[in-house]
């Protein structure tokens, strides 16, 4: 028995589900539905679910913003109206996408094509592939969300002063302190407007806007000092992408 989250804040659209599922009643088991991806989190990590029904377009967290709290992501089919660009992202990495409104067919299609998928851990690389493709959408690069603690945080990108490579993480700096992300500095690098950050060393990348002078340092690198007062190594490499950028 395979036990399954529905996430979705349209109840109509987690009825449709419900019913549809009927059909899988021996074989999968709806532990919870969540009408939102705060609940939907707390959701995946109380009951370590082995499938999740998830919608994309959700308020507060949409579903690819869930889905990155997640430390062992489970097997996803999504059912959702999103754009082409993530559906392209869909047909290539994940379990399977429904686009609404979908039929009871399309449906048992992807069930069907769920319970004939093994192992597990294959599941958890496509999710994890999907994210990565995702996130190259526009509409994932305005906001940053991170959990701090048993929290979520949104960070909205103008906020963010720079990031900071921190072991397996990537410390994402702002005026009010700084969060962790377990993201590399080359996804950030990849995702961000290049117009607005810029990585000027392998460790940092830093806002063009919170730059207010570079400085000399030693043989062949500059410091750049911020409004706040943070100084980021500079590279020589990094000097190079600044004064392209700066138009210096």
């Amino acid at each position: 028995m395979k036990r399954a989250l529905i996430i979705d804040d349209e109840p109509l659209a987690r009825m449709v589900v419900l019913e549809y599922l009927q059909d899988f009643k021996d074989q999968i088991e709806v532990l919870q539905e969540c009408g939102d991806g705060f609940e939907g989190l707390k959701a995946i990590q109380q009951l370590q679910p082995d499938l999740v029904f998830l919608d994309v377009q959700m308020p507060k967290i949409n579903g690819f913003e869930m889905l990155e709290l997640v430390d062992s992501p489970p097997a996803v089919i999504f059912a959702t109206a999103f754009d082409e660009y993530a559906i392209k992202a869909f047909e290539a990495h994940a379990v399977d996408y429904l686009l609404k409104p979908f039929s009871k067919e399309r449906f048992n299609k992807a069930i069907e094509k769920y319970l004939a998928i093994s192992p597990a851990a294959v599941i958890t690389k496509n999710t994890e592939t999907l994210l990565e493709a995702a996130a190259q959408s526009p509409a994932q690069n305005e906001r940053i969300v991170v959990k701090t603690g048993t929290k979520v945080k949104i960070i909205a990108v103008q906020d963010v002063e720079y990031l900071q490579a921190d072991d397996d993480y990537v410390s994402v700096v702002t005026a009010e302190g700084a969060f962790l992300k377990n993201k590399t500095m080359a996804f950030f690098e990849k995702t961000l407007d290049p117009g607005q950050f810029v990585r000027v060393h392998r460790s940092y990348i830093v806002a063009i806007s919170q730059i207010t002078r570079l400085d000399p340092y030693e043989k062949d690198s500059h410091l750049a000092i911020l409004k706040s007062g943070a100084k980021i190594p500079v590279s020589k490499t990094g000097y190079v992408k600044l004064k392209q950028v700066l138009g210096i």
